[in-house]
């Protein structure tokens, strides 16, 4: 454990927890912010020169470049070149205090350093070492280049996504195999320091952006293993449940989610086509799988009478689940998104909450900025240095 950070983050679960964060971009960084929002003290080392690559990418707020600060939020900076003699010594002793150490550098580049889990578990048995690739540090494309899009192209998740009628497609909106691995390298961190409570002994954590994604390919991976066959692109529908897709209305379109015939035989009813529930094609789930293109035409010719308002008042009381089609302005401004607290304030900036709420602990919305390239660097070189004499 360590002294009290130089910047000031909520109490949380891993409060007195010290990370050393040597991951870049997006997949590692995600990863530890959960850390530092969940108490941990998390200070990330950047090259000379630009620091993370992240910090010259758009978009900009005030000359900040948001793709980092969402990502590096309460975090504290220091840029060390790891190939020089006097910042691999400070290096080492951050080592010799931390808890946890992760980098998502391309597998072989620790190695080259000298900095292998091997070597430092030397200096630190209790370190809990994570890593996150593009494909793990085992098998034959471990030391494949890689980024999210190729990772969602080779993971088969593109090929899944999209119309039958258009072309393989990324998922839109955000870089979700980089995520995963982040989401996935933090699972595997706390899980390790769970295991060193009873042990007594640190871990070497190995996940990829490749594994994780392939793991939430659990739809189309169902398919594949009971067919052995790829499953087509089927767009907004389920794979295995009707109705169950985005419908439109008079004026613009709604999702409607039936996960059972009881609600589907509550829709019919509360939108006025109680007959749609008797029709042999469509009294059972396995009926109406094998004629959706004919369910979908009937349920919107009934649909297309009123607007989407109408639809989602009257369905929803109708206890069947039902949802608005929302933009990402409108999602923000969901009460829901207030009450959860996610959107946070953080240096003047407006970004994701912490989504996983502990009772006990505070989910404030007021948090640390993200760290000025080399922010803490004089203060944490002073600290490191006095360590090596205590």
């Amino acid at each position: 454990m360590t002294d009290a950070p130089t910047i000031s983050n909520p109490k949380g679960p891993f409060d007195g927890l010290l990370v050393i964060d040597l991951t870049h971009v997006l997949n590692g960084p995600f990863g530890t912010t959960i850390l530092t929002d969940l108490g941990a003290r998390t200070i990330k080392i950047e090259p000379p020169g630009h620091g993370d690559d992240t910090r010259s990418y758009g978009p900009y707020l005030d000359d900040q470049s948001l793709y980092f600060s969402f990502v590096n939020r309460g975090k504290e900076s220091i840029v060390l070149n790891l190939k020089e003699d006097t910042d691999r010594a400070i290096f080492l002793r951050m080592v010799r205090k931390a808890d946890v150490l992760a980098e998502n550098f391309r597998p072989g580049v620790m190695d080259r350093l000298g900095f292998s889990y091997e070597e430092l578990k030397k200096v630190n048995p209790r370190l809990i070492y994570a890593s996150s690739s593009g494909f793990g540090q085992t098998g034959p494309l471990a030391r494949y280049p890689a980024y999210d899009t190729i990772v969602q192209a080779m993971s088969g998740m593109m090929m899944a996504t999209g119309f039958p009628d258009g072309p393989p497609t990324r998922v839109g909106g955000t870089s979700l195999s980089d995520l995963c691995g982040g989401v996935f390298m933090f699972c595997g961190i706390a899980s390790a320091l769970y295991a060193r409570e009873r042990t007594g002994q640190g871990a070497h954590i190995d996940v990829s952006m490749f594994d994780g994604t392939l793991a939430f390919l659990q739809h189309a991976l169902m398919c594949w293993s009971a067919t052995g066959k790829s499953p087509p692109r089927i767009g907004n529908r389920h794979p295995y449940m009707a109705p169950f897709d985005v419908f439109q209305a008079q004026d613009k379109p709604f999702v409607i989610c039936c996960g059972n015939d009881s609600l589907f035989q509550a829709l019919c009813t509360v939108i006025g086509a109680p007959e749609l529930a008797e029709d042999p094609r469509f009294i059972e789930n396995d009926n109406r799988m094998a004629n959706n293109d004919a369910l979908k035409e009937a349920l919107e010719k009934v649909l297309s009478t009123q607007p989407a308002d109408h639809w989602l008042d009257v369905i929803h009381k109708g206890g069947v689940p039902v949802g608005p089609l929302l933009d990402i302005a409108e999602a923000a401004a969901l009460p829901q998104t207030t009450a959860r607290n996610m959107l946070i304030n953080a240096g003047g900036i407006m970004m994701p909450g912490n989504p996983v709420k502990i009772s006990g602990y505070e989910d404030p919305h007021e948090r640390g900025p993200a760290p000025r390239l080399d922010e803490h660097g004089a203060a944490l070189r002073m600290e490191f240095s006095a360590a090596e004499a205590k």
